[in-house]
This record gives C-alpha cells, structure tokens and sequence, in this order.
C-alpha cells in the first residue's frame, strides 16, 4: 500500500498561517495592521461592485487576506543552501535576482515562490530571501569577525534537516511528517532576543551598517516582516496613524493608476526591541515590522524599461517629499505611461491571459487568428496577469526606513549573479520568462480551441 503524502501546496498553506500567528504573538501591531488591511479592503469591495466582480470570477477574494510574503537574511552560503532545500519542501523555488547594491544596501536576494498557475492560486506565499555580502565590508578585521561569529551557528534545528532530507529521499511527507516539519521550521524564523555576540561587536557591525548586524548578531534570520494585500494602499497609509502605527514616509513603487501595474508596498516603521546581549549588558535592536503590499499587472521587457525610466526621473523630482507630494510627483512623472488595460496590451508593455468567453466556447471553428479581432468580436477576454516577485529599489525602500539608514555608495553597483547562484546551489528563474510563457500557452490555447 503506498503511503499518502501531503501535497508540497498544503504544507505552504499550513506553514503560512503558522507563521502569521507566530508574528502575530511576537509583534501585536501586526495582528493591528492585518485588522486595518481586511477592514480597508473589505469597505472597497462594498464601494466598488465591479472589482467585487473582477476578483470574484478570477478566484482572487479566497485568499485576499492570505499574507502574500515574508522576508528575511540570512548570513552565509551554506545557509542560502539549506534555505533552498527547505522552500522545495513547500513547492518554493527561487524566481529572480535582485541586486540591493544598486540602492546602498549589502545583500542580494531572490524570491521563494511558487511557480504555477495551480500551486498560486492555492496559496501565493513566498519568502523574499538576501543574502549578505560579507566581501562589501569594508574592515578587513571586521569582515572577518563577522564570518567567524556566522560560522558558529546552525540555524535550522536537527528535526528541520533530518524532514528535509526525508523529503527528498521519499518524494514527499506524510501527514505526521509535515505537521512535524511546519513547527521545526518555523523555529528558524523566530526571534531570539538574546543576541550571539556581546554590545561592542554588535555595535561596530551596527556602524557599518544596521543590515549587517541584524544578519550577524542572532541565532537565526528571524522573519522580519510579513505582508498582507491590500486594495488601497493609499487608504492604509492615511490610516497607520490612527490606529497606533508609525508609517514609512512613502509608499515605494508606482503611483496610484486605473490600472494598477507592478508592486506598490508601505510599512509601519520597525519597533525597537529589548535585546540581551553577552555579558549581561542590555539594549535595543530595531528590524521587524508590518508591510502592506498592492499588486498589479506584470510588465514585459519593454514595460520596465519605460517604468524603470519614468522611476529613475521621479526619484530625482521627488526626493524628500512627504507622501502626498511625493505621490502627486510621482503621478505627473507616469503620466507618460499608458493607463488602460487595452493601452498596456496593443503596446505590448504587460503581460495577459488569454480565455474563451461563453460566446468563444459556443462559436464552432472560427478561422480568424488575430486575437484583437478575436477579443473585438468578443469570443475571447484578456485577463490581466498579476505581477508576483519584487523590484530591488523598493525593496532597498522598506529596508532602508526600517533600518534607520540610508545609502551606502562604497556598496552600489556590485551585481554578481554568477555568486549568487553558487551560494545557492541553483540558478534562479527568470521571473518575465515565466510570465511570457503563461501567456504564450493561454494564447496557443485559446486559437487552438477555435481552430477545432
């Protein structure tokens, strides 16, 4: 009789809402900002019946409130390694390099997420993992001390590893074994507040950056933030304060637009938090905190080149504004790129699903091939694929508010994929491949299906 194993898309879904509650106790103003979010989304919905309708037939109000991602940093190769191996227990593969050097920041990451269409729609949780660049230190002695100190911790427990590897060797986990696996792993995210090294080490890593010692100074990467989705983020911004939290000054990544495009994400600003350090001498550690996250299409080749322009002007227009100018800049600058979904299609600047409208599945063999045609005649629809991984300098954004510090030119500019893919021990995908080749199959599906 063959043993029944838990799919790798239940055992996501089970380790997500262990890490929501688990964050939820050691951070209270999270479990605030998970009530502000459903609540904001929630009076959308009642006020705008056509997105009800939208995110109804594509099976998007299901999980609306499920967290779409997390984050953390992790310290060394061997680390990232493991990491990897853990994330495929959960169906979680490494989609996407981001290079945070290019915003002052010493690390550069990947995304743990699902890859298709299936393992998506069932739960969308993903890891947003960095990795620090120890060789940007720049101390000789201090990167060295920071090496040794990592070298000296194991941040997965033994019941983690032994899982892992079970996994591998049997093609999956058994119930009890996945139940098994979700409470060891969550133990490498957890915060400790008894920190690995003493005050003055701490601090000297702290000097050169707040990231660094953040990575260096723990048992473990601890979660630093999870976040939920939000159909206003702007709403969400305007209320942080009223409800006790401190929000970042602006909102990272486009402005508000008819047809929301890429990631639009904002915080409230990382807690200080009573930290024991060796020797028995007190302090403070500031890193986690609470992220909001606004998702739209995702955008081709040649829609982030235009989006990646248009950020690089308004960035310069912008800087140092609060939120409500910074956006209206923001609004001024991208005025430039198309605001309709029709627009971002006939221009190839996004990404789209293609679908057999009831009219399509009822026509018989149709010889017309040209999709705007086809979609004009109204037997096929375009949907809109949603835009799930990253951009760097939004990332650097909420990393840099969060960390209290800013930019650090010595570290900019220093992308090394090739490194990178080695510390992990396999290459990441490419995240617009992986969007073209979903449209490209829905297209194929679509003219087949009309051709029969």
């Amino acid at each position: 009789m063959t043993t029944p194993y838990v799919s790798c898309d239940e055992i996501r879904d089970r380790f997500s809402k262990a890490m929501s509650a688990m964050y939820q106790a050691e951070v209270p103003q999270y479990e605030t900002l998970l009530e502000l979010v459903e609540r904001v989304n929630r009076e959308t919905l009642e006020r705008d019946g056509a997105l009800a309708e939208r995110l109804a037939a594509h099976d998007e109000l299901a999980r609306l409130n499920v967290e779409r991602h997390g984050a953390i940093r992790v310290g060394t190769a061997a680390e990232l390694a493991m990491l990897r191996r853990l994330f495929a227990v959960m169906g979680m593969h490494p989609v996407g390099y981001y290079d945070l050097s290019e915003a002052g920041v010493p690390v550069h990451s990947t995304a743990f997420r699902p890859v298709d269409d299936a393992a998506l729609a069932r739960n969308p949780f993903r890891i947003f993992t960095s990795l620090l660049r120890l060789e940007l230190i720049e101390s000789p002695a201090l990167r060295e001390r920071a090496a040794a100190i990592l070298a000296e911790r194991d941040i997965f427990t033994p019941g983690a590893r032994e899982l892992i590897a079970r996994h591998e060797a049997q093609g999956g986990l058994t119930d009890e074994q996945a139940e098994r696996f979700v409470a060891e792993a969550l133990e490498t995210f957890r915060w400790h507040r008894d920190a690995t090294v003493d005050l003055d080490t701490y601090e000297a890593l702290h000097a050169e950056h707040r990231l660094i010692a953040d990575v260096v100074c723990f048992r473990g990467p601890h979660i630093n933030h999870l976040t939920p989705r939000t159909l206003d983020i702007d709403e969400v911004q305007r209320r942080m304060p009223a409800a006790g939290m401190n929000p970042k000054a602006v909102i990272e990544g486009p402005p508000r637009r008819d047809c929301p495009i890429l990631l639009r994400q904002t915080s409230f600003k990382a807690l200080e938090e009573p930290t024991r350090f060796k020797g028995e001498r007190q302090g403070t550690h500031t890193a986690r905190f609470g992220e909001i996250e606004q998702r739209g299409v995702a955008l081709t080749t040649e829609g982030r080149a235009l989006y990646d322009s248009l950020l690089g002007e308004s960035r310069r227009k912008a800087a140092g504004l609060g939120n409500t100018e910074h956006q209206q800049r923001l609004a001024r600058v991208f005025a430039d790129f198309p605001d309709s979904e029709e627009a971002l299609r006939r221009q190839g600047l996004a990404f789209f699903e293609y679908q057999l409208t009831e009219a399509g599945r009822a026509a018989g063999r149709v010889a017309e091939t040209e999709l705007e045609t086809l979609i004009g005649k109204g037997l096929v629809v375009a949907r809109p694929i949603t835009y799930e991984d990253f951009l760097p300098v939004s990332a650097a954004g909420i990393f840099q508010s969060n960390l209290g510090g800013g930019e650090n030119a010595a570290y900019a500019g220093n992308a090394n994929r090739e490194a990178f893919e080695a510390a992990l021990g396999a290459a990441v995908a490419d995240e617009l491949a992986l969007y073209a080749e979903r449209e490209r199959a829905s297209r194929e599906a679509v003219l087949e299906a009309l051709a029969a």
